[in-house]
């Protein structure tokens, strides 16, 4: 090899090294933009809807400006949100069911909530006529936005409104094999044809009448939570159907004293017994048997602790005990007291699954997008949060709360009705003086399930009010009614 070769191989290499710096550079110039034209496709796709729903989004207010706000419609053709306008020319937001919808719906006014908030991007859209919009625009007149059709159902809406009556709790009514919310009802309520006097008014109180306590409002769960608790214990233990118990009234699990409700003596109960009868004694003996660690993964793949599928506001539902936990822990938690709270929304989605045959749908409340005319823009299909329990665990569930309507303590409300029923009522104390909400939660027609009711009656303990009776009025709405 001559000194001309050896020469063009240095400076090729040279001139290599002197690249390496340029290469780098442009590479990580093409990385940032190709994640850059990934985020954005991202935020179209997915975020963009989001963000514009946002209330302190100033955009919403530009869109209004060549928008007339849509109306949102039940699922039955109802409308629960529309913009009128008064005769002075100014557009306002009208709610003709007054409190019924008010928390689901929510408001438009001092802020948003409810559908008001997560829909604001789709009903102000508008999907009208090309040539419509073009004329509107030369005329400096709004195009009309489409409107929401929710899966609401006016007539189980209203029952719910009015079983409750002037009792402060939550109804949530599903579909447990879509996720369609049909109901969701919180009270106190408030009217949201004005709301800019509610919210002034609840600055100057102590009522939480405009928090929605369908989804944002924890409570120990109860009796109701027993029903996760029979589950660990019959993964723990195959021989299960032998479990047998001498309830007396009440007992002392290590030093933590249970008893039953008014004292009641059971006897000698089974496991399917003792859910029937709602046992404390008995369930508080199964708990201390418990794997700890089990026992929370359990709750934690049924979504304690946990985000839940859902587009809305809601507050996460808590399970605190863990294998470091004291043994002392455990009787309160086993019969759903102690530090364990849920959601009523997430309660029903619970019963969802098992009556899905152990798949969990994500719930949502919005069915379809519709123009101003009527023609179909977008559908809402529904979706698969995922397999949480085997098909054969929610069987045995199923027919564990079979008992609780047929000879236990729901029979009294359900025995006489004409479609079969599942559930689990719960009485759950929340202060030292004993005082309780009433819990229901269960769904119909249990070989191929309808719908799902959960039902919370806050502080029943002093105004007398049953969920069972409540949720009995919301299955023979749907089946006299609605189906």
């Amino acid at each position: 090899m001559n000194s001309g070769e050896n020469s063009d191989i240095l400076d090729k290499k040279t001139n290599d090294k002197k690249n390496v710096p340029v290469l780098v550079i442009t590479y990580f110039v093409v990385i940032i933009f190709i994640c850059m034209f990934a985020y954005i496709i991202v935020f179209m796709v997915r975020d963009s809807r989001t963000f514009i729903a946002n209330s302190y989004n100033g955009r919403q207010s530009l869109y209004a400006e060549k928008i007339k706000k849509g109306s949102i419609i039940s699922s039955d053709g109802n409308v629960l949100a529309e913009t009128l306008t008064d005769d002075d020319g100014n557009e306002y937001r009208n709610y003709p069911y007054s409190n019924v919808f008010a928390h689901v719906v929510g408001y438009d006014s001092n802020g948003q909530a409810g559908l008001e908030m997560s829909s604001a991007y789709y009903l102000l859209t508008s999907n009208q006529n090309i040539i419509t919009q073009t004329y509107n625009k030369l005329r400096n007149e709004k195009s009309l936005g489409n409107n929401v059709i929710s899966t609401l159902n006016t007539t189980l809406q209203s029952t719910a409104y009015d079983a409750l009556g002037y009792n402060d709790g939550a109804v949530v009514v599903m579909e447990p094999d879509t996720g369609k919310i049909l109901a969701m009802v919180s009270k106190p309520d408030f009217d949201p044809n004005y709301i800019d006097s509610v919210i002034e008014d609840s600055q100057d109180s102590d009522s939480s009448y405009l928090l929605n306590r369908a989804t944002q409002g924890l409570y120990p769960p109860g009796s109701t939570f027993k029903v996760l608790t029979a589950l660990e214990y019959i993964h723990e233990n195959s021989n299960y159907q032998k479990y047998s118990y001498e309830c007396e009234g009440e007992d002392i699990f290590d030093g933590v004293q249970i008893h039953c409700s008014d004292y009641a003596v059971h006897g000698t109960v089974d496991l399917a017994d003792s859910l029937a009868k709602s046992c404390n004694t008995s369930f508080a003996n199964i708990g201390m048997k418990l794997n700890k660690q089990s026992y929370k993964d359990l709750c934690e793949k049924f979504l304690f602790n946990k985000d839940l599928p859902y587009d809305g506001y809601y507050r996460k539902s808590v399970f605190e005990l863990n294998a470091t936990s004291d043994d002392s822990e455990i009787p309160q938690t086993a019969i759903g007291q102690g530090d364990t709270l849920i959601t009523p929304l997430h309660s029903a989605m619970i019963m969802s699954t098992i009556a899905n045959g152990g798949v969990m749908m994500s719930p949502y409340l919005i069915d379809r997008i519709e123009t101003c005319d009527g023609n179909l823009v977008k559908t809402f299909k529904p979706n698969t949060y995922g397999k949480i329990i085997s098909a054969s665990d929610a069987r045995l569930l199923k027919d564990l709360m079979l008992g609780v309507t047929s000879y236990g303590t729901a029979s009294d409300a359900f025995a006489d009705c004409s479609y079969t029923i599942a559930g689990k009522t719960g009485t759950a104390e929340f202060n030292d003086n004993m005082d309780s909400h009433s819990w229901f939660v269960g769904f119909s027609n249990v070989d191929d399930p309808d719908i799902v009711v959960c039902v919370i009656v806050e502080n029943a303990s002093s105004t007398g009010a049953s969920a069972k009776y409540i949720a009995r009025q919301l299955f023979d709405a749907y089946y006299n009614y609605v189906k």
